[in-house]
């Protein structure tokens, strides 16, 4: 299983209000439409129980995830568990958000794989630093996003 890859941001904004921004689901796609295309949501909007179903938007990719919310403890962290790969691919994504001086926060994310298909336990080190990549440009725009008010 790879190690877990984090990615952290500070932005401007008080942390109750970034906290308020990000869990909502459908606010997602703004700052991930670089990685995922084609977004559906159901259930609640926000908090546990909403659920994002998108399509990996890379070369030659065909899976689709669903991400849902399996825990929302305001304003301090926002838990999603992934799947995709047909199954054979399980991950859960926390987001952590932290006060700041000067009413700034800073955003943690980190991905954890709980599944993984074979063929991605041989060179581990190739989908950390993918997810790294496709996660830290994703971070940056949320803070671009959130600091535009």
């Amino acid at each position: 299983m790879p190690e877990p890859v984090t990615v952290t941001v500070e932005v401007a904004r008080p942390r109750q209000e970034v906290f308020d921004y990000v869990d909502v689901a459908a606010n997602h796609e703004r700052w991930m439409d670089h990685f995922f295309k084609d977004w559906r949501f159901e259930g609640p909007p926000r908090g546990v129980g909403a659920i994002t179903k998108a399509q990996v938007d890379a070369p030659g990719a065909r899976e689709r995830v669903t991400i849902e919310v399996v825990e929302s403890v305001a304003p301090e962290r926002i838990v999603e568990e992934g799947e995709n790969a047909h199954g054979k691919r399980r991950t859960r994504g926390t987001y952590r958000f932290a006060e700041l001086d000067g009413g700034r926060t800073r955003i943690e994310f980190e991905l954890e794989w709980l599944k993984t298909p074979r063929s991605e336990r041989i060179l581990p080190f190739v989908s950390r630093a993918f997810m790294r990549r496709a996660n830290g440009k994703g971070m940056k725009r949320l803070a671009a996003l959130l600091e535009e008010g």
